[in-house]
């Protein structure tokens, strides 16, 4: 009787041990099924799908850390506190523009714009702040959903005078105003349209990826993060496009894309449909390469100033990440920049060309080659409505300046 007993004893405990097992191995079954399928955030026109820069954090953590605080990636963000920049205290939180009369207002979670046009109605209209443009270097602006479509506010924050201004040619008394993927291309990593040919300008709300990360410049990145979750210890990168491979012309074409003005003569799809590595002259042109007596502006045409520079006609594989390491912060750091003049101008021998003006290793050779010049594309308007404040960019026509 007693064996009878210890018999079933031993067969409950090793069914109840069964049992333990299984669910043990069915939980981390689906963890790591979970984990090498990473979350699609957004799917290309061209089929391949996004998963978030995020994912990049675990083989490649110390890029990943320092990519963070540049001004790329914070060019787009949803607001938090401590990373927008206006001021919304009731002391410093309205704009009288004349006609329109702003107030600036936050509760414990959320931001508004409150508007009101003044001599036509006493309503205030209140728009929420669901995403902030620009990482505060120069300025921020600020996107309202209305639906799928998103709107600017009127008021945006301009760092040199530490104030809100009248955002960049806004029309006085307009409020709000939609914006298109011109301007959104240049500050988001993807927005999915409803229609990929749309001309509504209608986005899917799930579906935008914001900041410009890493799989702006290196493309979709569903198939490298699977394969290498699944091969951990193969070192070189699977499908996943590499800076190194593209000729000269792809890897200017990769920020020609937002740094070449704005490339509104599209061709084929819409501004997002193009993925670096290919050729941008397939997707869009400059309305500068129809006409190229149009004076070229240093907001957003970087790549045509650099390219009339002589510094770059004389070198022959010169772009971009010759100087820019688009991984790190690297503004302001006059170090790093004089190495890169250096490392083709020696200073002797500037020196012996040049009579009457002496150079050294320690001057800043960007302020005085490449010196910051106001725009004439941007227009603030100050608090009295007519007066406009300048907004100085640094130009990329390298040259002499007297």
């Amino acid at each position: 009787m007693n064996n009878s007993k210890n018999v079933k004893y031993i067969i409950l405990s090793i069914l109840g041990l069964l049992l333990i097992y299984l669910f043990w191995y069915v939980k981390n079954a689906v963890e790591i099924s979970e984990y090498l399928e990473p979350e699609i955030v957004a799917t290309h026109y061209n089929g391949t799908n996004y998963v978030g820069s995020q994912t990049c954090y675990e083989c490649h953590a110390d890029i990943y850390k320092t990519h963070l605080e540049t001004a790329h990636f914070n060019t787009s963000f949803y607001p938090k506190e401590g990373s927008i920049k206006g001021n919304f205290s009731p002391d410093s939180n309205e704009l009288d523009l004349g006609s329109v009369r702003l107030k600036m207002v936050a509760d414990e979670e959320d931001y508004f714009q409150l508007s009101n046009v003044k001599y036509k109605t006493k309503e205030v209209v209140k728009s929420k702040i669901d995403i902030v443009i620009g990482s505060g270097v120069k300025g921020q602006s600020h996107l309202n959903w209305k639906g799928n479509d998103l709107y600017q506010l009127q008021a945006s924050y301009f760092q040199p005078t530490d104030s809100w201004v009248n955002s960049p040619n806004f029309p006085e008394s307009a409020l709000n105003r939609k914006v298109d993927d011109n301007c959104l291309k240049c500050h988001v990593t993807f927005a999915q349209h409803k229609d990929e040919t749309s001309e509504s300008k209608s986005y899917d709300r799930e579906r935008i990826i914001l900041g410009i990360d890493c799989e702006r410049c290196h493309g979709p990145s569903e198939n490298h993060v699977k394969y290498h979750r699944q091969n951990p210890d193969v070192l070189v990168g699977k499908f996943i496009d590499d800076f190194k491979k593209y000729n000269r012309q792809q890897r200017l074409d990769a920020c020609a894309v937002c740094h070449s003005g704005l490339q509104a003569q599209q061709i084929k799809g819409n501004p997002f449909s193009f993925i670096a590595g290919d050729t941008l002259s397939l997707y869009s042109k400059n309305y500068r390469n129809v006409n190229s007596n149009t004076k070229l502006d240093v907001h957003g045409n970087q790549m045509g100033l650099l390219r009339e520079s002589s510094c770059f006609v004389n070198s022959p594989k010169m772009d971009c990440i010759t100087c820019h390491n688009p991984h790190e912060n690297q503004r302001g750091n006059a170090d790093v920049f004089n190495a890169k003049c250096l490392s083709c101008h020696d200073v002797g021998t500037i020196n012996n060309v040049i009579e009457g003006q002496e150079h050294n290793a320690s001057q800043n050779c960007i302020s005085c080659h490449m010196p910051l010049v106001p725009s004439e594309v941007m227009k603030l308007k100050a608090e009295d409505g007519i007066n406009e404040i300048p907004v100085y960019i640094r130009t990329h026509l390298i040259g002499i300046y007297e």
